[in-house]
């Protein structure tokens, strides 16, 4: 397999988020399988759908890698594993949380994967930070840009 583009969204609300965000980051930097990182900013936003909770600090991450879908999730479960993260409450909590929003231009729908992330385009705290790296990037299924889809919330 060549490499390929894919694009992650990072989340951090429990203990020292920027430091998490940053672990994370060099995690992935010095992992098998990535050639290269690019972060954006970090956003300090609001929690969504379970609100009880700390305010978020979010960035995107594009990698450049060798690893299949398959690979590059079990990565992500095992950064978030290695920084603390316990899964208790869905939409909780947690001390870091790695997302795949896109892999190349690939649709993927499988038990464990669903790729492009099925609520990037509704999601503000996703699509801000991922504009910043990269606001042309297209939607496989919807044809629209990062870009465009963030001012599709901003207008709402």
């Amino acid at each position: 397999m060549g490499k390929v583009a894919a694009y992650l969204g990072l989340g951090s609300n429990l203990g020292d988020r920027e430091s998490n965000l940053k672990s994370a980051v060099e995690m992935l930097r010095v992992s098998g399988g990535i050639l290269a990182v690019r972060a954006s900013s970090f956003y300090e936003t609001e929690p969504v759908g379970y609100v009880d909770q700390p305010g978020f600090l979010n960035a995107a991450a594009e990698v450049e890698t060798t690893l299949s879908p398959e690979e590059l999730l079990r990565l992500c479960h095992d950064i978030e594993d290695r920084l603390g993260r316990v899964r208790t409450i869905r939409w909780g909590p947690r001390t870091i949380d790695l997302d795949i929003l896109l892999y190349g231009d690939r649709v993927i729908d499988t038990e464990d994967l669903t790729v492009p992330h099925p609520l990037m385009h509704e999601r503000e705290f996703v699509l801000r930070p991922l504009s910043e790296i990269a606001p042309g990037l297209p939607h496989p299924r919807l044809g629209k840009t990062v870009g465009e889809l963030l001012d599709a919330i901003r207008r709402r």
